[in-house]
């Protein structure tokens, strides 16, 4: 597998980041939800990543990574390996910078994500359904990149790809100010790998200090949660893959070192409780959120008492539901408020 090489090396380079996705990505709305916060007596904002190109945030660290590489590598192709936006992200990428894409999915992927995919990436990409989860997936994909001697985009665990999803914090603080002059108090960010959470936990650390920040992930997937208590990233033996954009079985190395340090606390929200928030946000707002897209709208409840009258931001990651799925979220959300044995 080829090393990355990048024609511009850094670590975190944020702005540089900012400026290659300045005529790709879609600067996506920042929004005041009156219904949330006349629940929680507070003001809550909403970073709508759903309203992005590929319905997710996803697109920002693949296109950043991928723009970077010598061109040799771009010559010879590129892999990934995803649940399902992380590919659309990637498979758009390659269409722009016209690149090879070979894109390795789980069998379970939902198929309106597989069918995105090769919308987003037209003739550029192929897409192999492999393995019943994201890990066996990657296993998969990356012996694939190393015997074809191709380049491996990661989805979370990389400087180019953190970079790039802290671009969303970048966009919320200077959207912020037409809304309020008072400082943001708490952020509330999904985690899978930890790309988002390490790259906005990293911006706003430096930016707006003062900002709690809370990484929620799906209690039936706590591999941040488990490698802050073990002071490092560790492989869970099993996990609930239901909310497929932040189920992984381990967190990065590399978002963990910035993670430990940005992230103030990780919650953990029961899937039933997601599930319920999904169908509340369709129902009452008229928004279409994947699994992981709910978790920042579903930890509110817990955080009620600690949020009232402050300055509530929540990243909505992603809106890649598929309308199949809808009965077990139903069924799942029923169960959780005690409607259903």
């Amino acid at each position: 597998m080829n090393e990355t090489k990048f024609v511009n090396d850094s670590a975190l380079d944020i702005d540089g980041a900012m400026q290659r996705l300045k005529s790709v990505v879609t600067h996506t709305p920042l929004e005041f939800n009156a219904n949330l916060s006349r629940k929680y007596q507070c003001k809550v904002y909403l970073k709508r990543e759903d309203l992005q190109i590929v319905r997710s945030y996803k697109l920002r660290g693949a296109y950043n990574m991928m723009c970077q590489l010598a061109l040799e590598q771009l010559a010879k192709g590129v892999v990934c390996a995803s649940a399902g936006n992380h590919a659309q992200g990637f498979a758009y990428s390659c269409k722009l910078l016209r690149v090879k894409g070979v894109v390795f999915m789980p069998i379970s992927t939902p198929k309106l994500k597989v069918a995105q995919t090769k919308m987003f990436g037209e003739n550029f990409v192929e897409v192999k359904l492999v393995g019943n989860s994201f890990d066996e997936t990657a296993v998969v994909a990356k012996a694939y990149t190393t015997e074809y001697d191709l380049t491996f985009i990661p989805p979370f665990d990389h400087p180019a790809i953190i970079s790039g999803q802290a671009t969303v914090g970048v966009e919320i603080l200077e959207d912020l100010p037409q809304f309020t002059k008072d400082a943001l108090d708490y952020l509330f960010l999904p985690i899978g790998g930890g790309g988002l959470s390490a790259g906005v936990g990293a911006y706003f650390k430096s930016t707006s200090p003062n900002t709690k920040i809370i990484g929620i992930e799906p209690a039936g997937a706590p591999s941040m949660h488990a490698a802050m208590q073990a002071g490092r990233p560790v492989e869970l033996d099993n996990i609930d893959y239901f909310v497929d954009g932040a189920s992984v079985k381990r967190v990065g190395d590399y978002t963990f070192a910035i993670c430990k340090n940005v992230l103030d606390e990780v919650h953990l929200v029961p899937v039933g409780k997601i599930c319920s928030t999904i169908l509340e946000m369709y129902n009452e707002e008229a928004m279409i959120v994947e699994p992981a897209g709910a978790m920042s709208l579903a930890v509110l409840d817990a955080y009620a008492d600690q949020i009232k009258g402050k300055q509530v931001l929540c990243i909505v990651s992603g809106g890649n539901n598929d309308i199949a799925r809808i009965q077990e979220i139903q069924e799942r959300s029923f169960i959780y408020e005690g409607l259903k044995n």
